[in-house]
């Protein structure tokens, strides 16, 4: 079975997460899903294979060299993104992409195009697997998820490639933040692990944003609007005026690259109560710290004019995996020589997100990410050309024969 055979049948599963059931996994498709996985790899002959009630499933490929080999993993996430369904996915190839515009679906006039998506001009006579324009694809991470199993089964295969114990995971709900909150590092038992979860070809990541959360409240006094002179306090009006005192430029639509920003996610109020909340997303991390301290500081400055009106509650949700991986950078080193050896020109850039790996890296688990394939993430538009899903399983082939050398 082909690395496409196997992700055109893993998207048919409906594993979109879901932040408001406070469960793991949150959703049942996705325990519908590791349950089938399950069952393949224990044809494929893998050991030590674990599924756990919260939907984490861990197995081994054992080791055919008696050489001392570090144990490695690879790991990608079973949910898909809760932005838009992945029901009844129906994908479809496009053969020998020839350039310009994909209809995805005549009816509603969804069309996939160059002049949108720019990226597409550089997979020009490659074969594409797209949407019906209906659902998201799922290539983030069935992809990673398809990569790493046909990987495991070519190195079952050609045992002549000699590699140490090789460690595999697929654990849920990574698009809502949790999915490396109950993955059990000490069992998994890795020396260092590679998350199949980047973008395009080539995508090497081991930096990812500082991230924190912040809600700022902010308490009114409403009287009949007619005689409110010298009593109404205006929540909605306060807010307003703490939003606009943050600098304009430092904005997710204003940067890129290195630089971070505040985010305004949600403004809930009336003229009683108004609720701010934002997120802060920096990788350096004393500019982060400044970030969180600069909210505090609005916080005071409303309450000097406004007294005991405002307050804020900021929780810190992720760190940059830099620190954890600079310690250990032949990881890094090794993955891009396994690139290169497969004729993949590596990207080394910074995530402007989160990922698994960076709470992995925390927990003990130095865990960089690389790509799995696919772009256009979470939403109708996805798509994942077949000859990055193929460059990706050999990417992991050759990650494992370097560390047995």
């Amino acid at each position: 079975m082909t690395v496409v055979d196997r992700f055109l049948n893993y998207v048919k599963f409906d594993t979109q997460s879901d932040e408001l059931t406070n469960l793991t996994p949150s959703t049942p498709g996705q325990m519908i899903f590791a349950q089938h996985l399950e069952k393949e790899l224990q044809e494929l002959g893998l050991t030590e294979i674990s599924l756990d009630d919260n939907g984490y499933l861990m197995a081994t490929l054992p080791a055919n060299t008696d050489k001392d080999v570090p144990t490695i993993g690879f790991i990608a996430h079973l949910d898909t993104s809760p932005d838009m369904s992945g029901r009844h996915v129906k994908p479809r190839i496009v053969e020998k992409y020839a350039g310009g515009d994909i209809t995805l679906n005549s009816e509603e006039n969804v069309v996939l195009s160059p002049s949108q998506f720019p990226e597409l001009n550089d997979y020009v006579g490659h074969d594409l697997i797209v949407t019906d324009g209906n659902t998201l694809l799922g290539a983030d991470d069935k992809a990673g998820i398809a990569e790493i199993i046909a990987a495991v089964d070519y190195l079952k295969n050609h045992p002549e490639i000699k590699h140490g114990k090789i460690r595999i995971a697929f654990n849920p709900d990574e698009e809502i933040g949790q999915g490396a909150h109950k993955f059990d590092v000490k069992h998994f038992d890795a020396d260092w692990a590679y998350t199949m979860d980047g973008g395009a070809i080539g995508e090497l990541e081991f930096e990812n944003f500082n991230a924190a959360v912040a809600k700022v409240t902010f308490k009114g006094l409403n009287v009949h609007p007619g005689y409110a002179k010298h009593k109404m306090l205006n929540s909605i009006r306060v807010a307003n005026q703490y939003a606009i005192m943050l600098p304009r430029w430092e904005t997710p639509e204003h940067t890129e690259n290195y630089e971070g920003f505040y985010h305004l996610i949600g403004f809930e109020g009336s003229v009683e109560k108004t609720v701010l909340t934002y997120i802060i997303r920096d990788h350096d991390r004393d500019r982060f710290e400044r970030r969180k301290r600069e909210l505090e500081h609005l916080t005071r400055k409303v309450n000097c004019e406004f007294p005991d009106c405002a307050s804020i509650e900021i929780k810190d949700q992720y760190y940059n995996m830099r620190e954890k991986i600079e310690p250990v950078m032949h990881i890094i080193d090794t993955a891009i020589k396994a690139m290169e050896n497969v004729g993949v020109t590596p990207k080394v850039q910074p995530i402007r997100g989160g990922t698994d790996g960076a709470q992995l890296s925390f927990k003990g688990l130095p865990c960089p990410n690389i790509f799995a394939g696919g772009l256009n993430f979470h939403g109708r538009y996805e798509f994942v050309p077949i000859s990055s899903m193929e460059k990706a399983t050999e990417v992991i082939v050759e990650i494992c024969r370097l560390v047995a050398q």
